[in-house]
């Protein structure tokens, strides 16, 4: 099978090194995806990010399927592939296992309206999936659940996914969450934070709708 053009995979392998770099994906957990013509390409099973090659990249079609003589996929090819095909705006995926968002996660503690823009995520909170094994359809399952409405979640037990329109965009929400992560975590030391009311974040997502976006004109 003839992967597609090389810029987006480079473009791929560049951000999983950046992930690894920033601590998100320590070692050799997480992984990536970017959507392309009747399917995706994502990380390898078990790869060493500063090695990784943009050959390595695995295609993966929509019904599971990868071509031989490739690596073999991510063990959760299966919740990119299901983020794609529910999601038909997403471009890319990201699976981090980054230091805030996976302690929530263990704790299976949602991020709630405790700041503002929690709103990046789609809604008034960043849901947490209940635990499901690696690499299984009930993790996938478990992960699409915690997703309606909202492009991240965290993962119960695990770390936290995030997708976009775009790769830049994936990753960018992935550090969003983060950061939020970190940022709750740190108030609960304090105590629990005060929440913004429904009212509230209904006004800001309805802010966020154009966030970014060039003027007309």
């Amino acid at each position: 099978m003839t992967l597609p053009g090389r810029g987006l995979r480079l473009a791929v392998v560049t951000a999983a090194r950046r992930l690894a770099a920033t601590g998100m994906n320590p070692g050799r957990s997480g992984n990536l995806s970017a959507r392309v013509a009747g399917g995706f390409v994502v990380t390898p099973s078990g790869a060493a990010y500063e090695t990784l090659h943009p050959d390595d990249l695995v295609h993966v079609d929509l019904d599971g399927s990868s071509g031989d003589g490739q690596r073999t996929p991510s063990s959760e090819w299966r919740l990119h592939r299901d983020i794609y095909a529910r999601h038909i705006e997403a471009g890319a995926v990201v699976h981090t296992h980054s230091p805030y968002a996976t302690t929530l996660a263990c704790l299976h503690r949602a991020i709630p309206a405790f700041h503002y823009e929690v709103a990046f995520a789609g809604g008034a909170d960043i849901r947490c999936a209940p635990y499901a094994t690696f690499g299984t359809q009930e993790l996938s399952d478990a992960a699409l659940e915690a997703l309606a409405g909202r492009r991240a979640c965290l993962l119960g037990n695990h770390g936290a996914v995030a997708y976009g329109e775009t790769l830049d965009a994936a990753v960018d929400l992935a550090d969003k969450v983060e950061a939020l992560a970190r940022l709750y975590w740190q108030a609960l030391q304090l105590g629990e934070p005060r929440l913004l009311d429904a009212a509230e974040m209904a006004r800001v997502l309805e802010r966020f709708a154009g966030y970014g976006k060039e003027p007309r004109g």
